[in-house]
This record gives C-alpha cells, sequence and structure tokens, in this order.
C-alpha cells in the first residue's frame, strides 16, 4: 500500500527519521518496506501491510499510530467537525438487513460549493494513485486515506423520496456506476438505493443517479459498514475492484465510521463553506465494545523467553492505544480498541509487545525440555518395512483411489455383486462404489501403462471394502502385489519366491502354499487352475496366482500376469523384529536337482518337510523352481522339481560325501508307496 512520507509527518510535532532509516524501522517492526521512491517534492513508501493489520493500517492514521509507538513519539489525530447549521437532519434511512450492514452513518450539509480541490489535497490523492475529481468526492477520498473508512457522497436533490435504504438488488435490476459502466445486479449484491432505483453497488462503487456535479447544493455523506463475504462476494461477481471493496473486504472497524464522518465533514465546512445541520443519522443496532483481556506478565517473559520491565509493557500497550488497569503486580487488565480486529488472545497482546519491544533485542536461548520418543506406530512401521523390501526388489508402488466405476464391477465382479459397497453421493460415475479389492485398480494401471512398459513390478497397501452382514463394511488393510514380465516362464514361482524373501525378512517362517479352488462369489480375479492360499502357521492370510485370461481379454493385456494379496492387518501381528543371525559358510556349496511324482492331492510343505529332515544339517537349502501337470504323466500326478543346495559349516564336503546323504533322501521319500522319485 502506497504512504506519503511528507502525509505521516503532519501526525507528529516531531521530526520523523529520514526515509531510509524509517523504511528500516518499519521493517524490523513487522512492516516490510517494498520501494521508496520520490515523487515531486514528496517521499513515497510502498508498505507491505498483512491481512489482519487492514482494519487500522490501510490508513495514514494507522502506519502513523505505529510510528509512534515504535519510536516512542507524540501522536496527534486530525481535526473534525467544528459548528453546524441550525436547520434539522432531514434525510431518512432503512436497513432492510442488520447483518449485511451493521452500521449505517449519514450526515447532511448543506449550502456546499462545489469547485476544484486545493493543490495539497490534489497532490496528496495522486501520490496515493487517486485521480482528484472535485472537492466533495476528493475530501471522501482523502479521509479514505487517512482514517482507512471509505465514504461516499450523494447528492441530496437527485435522491426519490429523500430516503436511502440499504438493501439487496432486486432481479433484473441495473446500474450506471460513476465511470459510465453498466451492471447487472442480482439478489447476492447489496446496493444503496432511493425509494425507486438503486444509487450505489454497497462497500463497492457510486452510481451515476445522484453523482456529485457542479450543480450539487445539499450532499448526504454516508460512512458505513458491511459485512466483508457479501462485498467479497459482490467484488468477485463483477469483476469489480476498488480501494472502498478492498478496505470492506478485509473488515473494518464499525466505530469509526462516526469519526471518520465527522472528518470528512469538517473538511467540507472547510474547503467548499457547506454548513452540516444538526443531528447525525445513525443506524447502529448492535453496539461493538471493547473487548477485554487479562494478561499474565510471568506469562509474557516465559512466551518471549525475555524479562521486559513492567513498565515498557505498559507503555508498549498504551503507545498502542490499549487501556491498561494493573489488578496486581503480575497481571494486568486491558481494553482492546475496537480498531484491532486482529486481537482476541493474550498470546495476540504478547506478539505485539514483543514486536514493538523489537525482536533483536531478544537473545536466542535454547529451550530446556525432555525429549520424549514418540510411541512408536506398529502399522506405520511395517508399512514402511515392506514398502523399503519392495523397493530393493525393484517393485513400485503406486496410490490409488478407493472407487471402482459401474463398469469395473462388470469385468471384476459377479453379477450378484453381493460384497459391493455403493458411495451415497458419487463425485462421478468412475467412483460410484469402494474398491472390494485393491487388484482392480493394480490391473488397470498395468492397462494404461503397458504401451510404455514391456515389464512392471507394482504394490499397493491401502484398504478394502465390503459388505458384512454383522458389521456393516468390512474395511480391511491389504498388500497387494502385480507384475507382468516379457517372459512369462515361472513368473508364478518368481512371485512365491519375492513372497517367501519378503517373509522371511519380516521375522516369519512356517509358510507353505495350500492347493485353492476359486469361488466366484466375490471375484473372478484368479486363474481356476493357477492360484494358491499363502498360510503362515497354518493360518490363511492371502492368495497368490495368475489373473484369469478373461479378466485380462477385457482389459485388452496380451501378457500372462500374476498377482498375490496378503491380508495385512494378520500379517502385522505375526512379523517379528528379532533375527537370527547365522555366520557364512567359508566353504563351497553344491546343487542337486531332485524331481518327485507324487497325487496332486500331496502339498508340496510335505514333501519339503520330509527332504528337509532325511537330509539333515548337511541341506542348506530347498527350492521348488517347477511344478508340472500334464498329458505325459499319469492321470491325478503332479510332478515336484527342487533344487537342493548342500553344504557343511566346517568343511569342503567330498563328491562321495553329497551323494550319501542325497540317496538317503531319495530313499526316504520313496518308502511312501505312491510317491515315485524320477530318475
Amino acid at each position: 500500500m502506497i504512504f506519503s512520507y511528507n502525509w505521516l509527518q503532519l501526525f507528529f510535532d516531531k521530526k520523523l527519521p529520514k526515509p531510509e532509516k524509517l523504511a528500516e524501522v518499519l521493517t524490523m517492526h513487522s512492516f516490510e518496506v517494498e520501494s521508496l521512491s520520490r515523487k515531486g517534492k514528496d517521499l513515497v513508501l510502498d508498505i507491505d501491510i498483512t491481512p489482519n493489520r487492514a482494519s487500522d493500517c490501510f490508513s495514514h492514521l494507522g502506519i502513523a499510530r505505529e510510528i509512534a509507538a515504535i519510536l516512542k513519539y507524540k501522536f496527534k489525530t486530525p481535526a473534525f467537525v467544528k459548528t453546524t447549521a441550525g436547520k434539522k437532519n432531514f434525510i431518512k434511512i432503512e436497513v432492510k438487513d442488520k447483518n449485511a450492514c451493521p452500521r449505517y452513518t449519514a450526515r447532511v450539509i448543506a449550502d456546499v460549493k462545489v469547485g476544484d480541490s486545493p493543490k495539497w489535497i490534489k497532490e496528496r490523492l495522486e501520490i496515493c494513485g487517486l485521480q482528484p475529481i472535485n472537492n466533495v468526492v476528493d475530501i471522501a477520498n482523502y479521509v479514505m486515506l487517512e482514517l482507512g473508512q471509505p465514504l461516499h457522497a450523494f447528492d441530496f436533490d437527485k435522491l426519490e423520496g429523500k430516503k436511502i435504504i440499504v438493501r439487496f438488488a432486486k432481479k433484473e435490476e441495473k446500474i450506471t456506476t460513476l465511470d459510465n459502466q453498466k451492471f447487472d445486479l442480482n439478489n447476492n449484491i447489496l446496493v444503496i438505493a432511493d425509494s425507486k432505483k438503486p444509487l450505489a453497488i454497497a462497500g463497492i462503487k457510486g452510481g451515476k443517479k445522484a453523482e456529485i456535479d457542479k450543480n450539487t447544493k445539499t450532499i448526504v455523506l454516508e460512512s458505513a459498514i458491511f459485512d466483508l463475504r457479501i462485498i467479497r462476494r459482490a467484488s468477485r461477481l463483477l469483476n469489480l475492484k476498488t480501494d472502498a471493496s478492498w478496505r470492506f473486504e478485509h473488515g473494518l472497524d464499525p466505530n469509526l465510521t462516526e469519526q471518520a464522518i465527522n472528518r470528512a465533514a469538517a473538511l467540507i465546512q472547510e474547503m467548499t463553506g457547506g454548513k452540516p445541520v444538526q443531528g447525525l443519522n445513525d443506524f447502529y443496532p448492535k453496539k461493538v465494545f471493547p473487548k477485554k483481556i487479562k494478561l499474565d506478565l510471568d506469562y509474557v517473559e516465559k512466551l518471549l523467553g525475555t524479562k521486559i520491565p513492567q513498565k515498557e509493557i505498559i507503555r508498549i500497550l498504551k503507545s498502542l492505544n490499549f487501556q491498561c488497569r494493573e489488578n496486581s503486580s503480575r497481571w494486568v487488565m486491558l481494553e482492546v480498541p475496537t480498531f484491532r480486529l486482529d486481537i482476541s488472545i493474550p498470546e495476540d497482546l504478547i506478539e505485539e509487545i514483543g514486536r514493538i519491544y523489537g525482536y533483536e533485542k531478544i537473545k536466542p536461548i535454547m529451550p530446556l525440555s525432555s525429549l520424549i520418543p514418540p510411541k512408536k506406530n506398529e502399522n506405520i512401521f511395517w508399512q514402511d518395512f515392506i514398502k523399503n523390501i519392495l523397493k530393493e526388489l525393484c517393485f513400485t508402488e503406486v496410490y490409488n483411489y478407493s472407487f471402482i466405476s459401474e463398469k469395473d464391477t462388470e469385468i471384476f465382479l459377479n453379477s450378484t455383486r453381493t460384497v459391493l459397497v455403493e458411495i451415497e453421493n458419487p463425485m462421478s460415475v468412475e467412483q460410484k462404489y469402494l474398491r472390494p479389492t485393491l487388484l482392480i485398480n493394480l490391473l488397470k494401471n498395468i492397462k494404461n501403462n503397458i504401451k510404455n512398459y514391456e515389464e512392471m513390478k507394482l504394490f499397493e497397501i491401502g484398504k478394502q471394502y465390503k459388505k458384512d452382514s454383522r458389521m456393516g463394511v468390512d474395511e480391511k488393510a491389504i498388500l497387494s502385489v502385480v507384475i507382468i514380465k516379457k517372459d512369462k516362464r515361472e513368473l508364478f514361482y518368481e512371485l512365491k519366491g519375492i513372497i517367501d524373501l519378503l517373509l522371511n525378512k519380516l521375522g516369519i517362517s512356517d509358510i507353505w502354499y495350500d492347493e485353492y479352488k476359486v469361488s466366484f462369489e466375490d471375484v473372478k480375479l484368479w486363474h481356476p487352475k493357477k492360484c494358491a492360499e499363502i498360510k503362515i502357521r497354518g493360518e490363511k492370510i492371502g492368495f497368490l496366482g495368475e489373473i484369469s485370461p478373461n479378466i485380462l481379454d477385457a482389459l485388452n493385456i496380451k501378457k500372462d500376469v500374476c498377482a498375490f494379496e496378503i491380508d495385512f492387518e494378520r500379517l502385522e501381528k505375526l512379523c517379528s523384529e528379532e533375527s537370527e543371525y547365522q555366520p557364512i559358510s567359508l566353504f563351497p556349496a553344491a546343487v542337486r536337482d531332485l524331481a518327485v511324482l507324487v497325487p496332486k492331492k500331496v502339498k508340496v510343505a510335505d514333501v519339503l518337510n520330509q527332504i528337509n529332515i532325511s537330509g539333515g544339517a548337511l541341506v542348506r537349502d530347498v527350492d521348488l523352481f517347477d511344478m508340472y501337470e500334464g498329458k505325459e504323466l499319469p492321470e491325478d500326478k503332479k510332478n515336484l522339481a527342487f533344487h537342493i543346495v548342500y553344504q557343511a559349516k566346517d568343511k569342503t564336503l567330498s563328491s562321495k560325501e553329497i551323494d550319501e546323504v542325497h540317496n538317503r533322501i531319495i530313499k526316504n521319500l520313496e518308502k511312501n508307496p505312491i510317491w515315485e522319485v524320477r530318475k
């Protein structure tokens, strides 16, 4: 906001510091001076005023008050109305909505001679960016810049019914403003009107109808307060910003209207020969009184971190126009002036004390406090732990919306849709239901990106939602993973290996996979013959498998996709941070392969257990690398192929020793009459 250095000087008997020094002082006390320039014989300060200080600092008076407090100068206020004519006030005021217009003050001034303003008023208006028009209008603008209260003058003789009405505009009502712009109004726009037509857009701009011109003899001076939200809305609707609307939008002191109108009346009386009539029209149904705040001086010291003498605290508060009453040695009762709309709690007062005292005087002191570590959040900890593991395995985390569309339900769900939770008020058709599984959106991620990437490894940890007869909605955290590669060979087993690695790093053992017969009760995602249950200690925690070809066809995905889902809430309970570290053997390992033909009902875990028991300590690891079922095999049989890693901790194993252990494993496997080791 633009301020005149010479104008500010008028508020003081003492010489102000040089402009550069004044700018430095203001900047140190929370008023940043963005620029300093010369305009004629005056200097212009462009000061950045924060929005919370608009009620008092969008004016020369407000900035002068701050300068007085900072520099400890005596401060003087402008002169107000001195004499009145014998006539009584003869204008009527009617306010239709007291919330839209909490206060409306009007004064009639007779025998006005409209003409040019004095040179000094013109110069000050031009410095602040306003164009001089005539002495009446210029004085209204001058007082706005001086005190911060917008004013408007109407030609009394042009008012229909000699009455001013504050109301909302009627439908299809129109107005032509002082700059000849035409606006269509509506019932969201507040207007000042006479008994027939609008005279002005309230708080924004005056109309042509009651314009002050050279023939004007009697004026009605308006000084009002309007609801800031109504002014902001009207300004936006009309795309019309003015100096007045800018001030009203930030909020003004309701007790400033009378002070401003009397100041303007005094200047009009002095410069135009006008005579203010007796009485003041003042609609003010709900008076605003100063707020009272109790200030604890010990708390001032505690919050600012420095001890300021009590006399200095009282001086600072009084210099800012706070009324102080010391009730004891350690606390003060304060009355907050109504122009300080930003002050409501003791902390606001303490900020003012620190600001005027000078933040640069407060020495930085390290705070004394005990550092208490936050309580561990197990959910977040294990989520981050899992994310780091998958990140190291070259997976990419995605964040999808928790919604699916009607079309998604047709592709992924059965016709009954018994599990779906429908949104009562969806934002779009694409967000009609809550997702019953995270895999739906993960597969859509693959569909949308497959044209750019031949291989993808994606995961997401999030909530899935299903209807539940007991709970209403079953909301559960799930870990979902999808993988697609150029070469689909062993994709299923690669994903199985990822699950084993993930669970082992989470401190979980006793992992095994069970045959899963696909049910179409909920979703139809899984391939009917390539799907397994993931179990830990006999408890089912998820599913692993290939995605159904029907789903892939519907999404136009030409490659096989494998996925797994794990119940994160169950997994979290099984995780452990405890790890058993064993030294790496210094001696080489040997790998032998072994294939076993077993009935389809036989679990892989049963065969693995037998191999480990038979091999003893020399079997370091066993890995299933192939599972085959086909026409070449007998009916109801499957072939399981294993890599067996042999390694000793204390020596290099000879071929003879390895053969002995390997043969022992084969012999023990063949003890089961329905198992056959393939040689």
